[in-house]
């Protein structure tokens, strides 16, 4: 069988992807597509519009980039600290609020779970949620230097905090991209779906808004 129509579109970066998303609210992501596209093919799912977010390379490059500035930070003795350039070698706030930015919006397009979630219910969250458990443990390493007197005044910890949330919506967004549901960390639950799906009705006032792990 093939699938209903449907129209298709490949964001070329995360800003544009949103936008799709908030202008569609039917509309369904395609991250590997293991689970949603032969959904499609049975016409178990018949979305008007599928986002393909496979080419967001442009959002982890950035990432990445940034993460060689945090390391620059930390690799610096602080009594050499006034050598570092914010942005370069140093993070800047502009860096921290433009993390933060991502993760409100990202916020309004997928269905937040109001409780702990088992991590890995797809490849792609489970190398998400792998990523931001390193991120966290650099979060508790960042609070060592801190206490033993190490790093001066910086933004690396509150950078390296809302980069863990960041991931953790990121992964929950990649469950749902595969129409698949977050699992409750607690027996007899109900699994959190993507909005809009029937699965979804009367969750949209999700209160949790970040990774849940506890802070350091």
């Amino acid at each position: 069988m093939y699938p209903a129509s449907f129209r298709y579109a490949r964001p070329r970066n995360l800003d544009e992807a949103l936008r799709l998303l908030q202008e569609n609210p039917e509309a369904k992501l395609l991250a590997g597509g293991h689970s949603l596209i032969p959904a499609m093919k049975l016409r178990l799912a018949t979305p008007a519009l599928l986002v393909d977010i496979g080419r967001l390379a442009e959002l982890i490059l950035r990432l990445q980039r940034e993460l060689f500035v945090v390391a620059a930070e930390l690799a610096t003795p602080r009594e050499l600290g006034h050598r570092l350039r914010d942005g370069e070698t140093r993070v800047s706030q502009a860096m921290v609020d433009a993390l933060g930015g991502l993760v409100v919006d990202l916020e309004a397009s997928v269905t937040i779970p109001k409780e702990f979630v088992v991590p890995g219910e797809t490849m792609t969250s489970a190398a998400l949620e792998v990523a931001r458990t390193i991120v966290r443990r650099a979060e508790r390493r960042v609070v060592t230097l801190q206490r033993l007197g190490l790093l001066g005044e910086s933004l690396v910890l509150p950078y390296l905090n809302r980069l863990a949330d960041l991931l953790w919506i990121l992964a929950r967004a990649a469950e749902q991209a595969e129409a698949r549901s977050s699992t409750p960390a607690r027996s007899g639950r109900r699994r959190v779906a993507r909005p809009g799906s029937a699965a979804a009705a009367g969750t949209s006032d999700a209160t949790r808004t970040s990774d849940p792990t506890p802070e350091v």
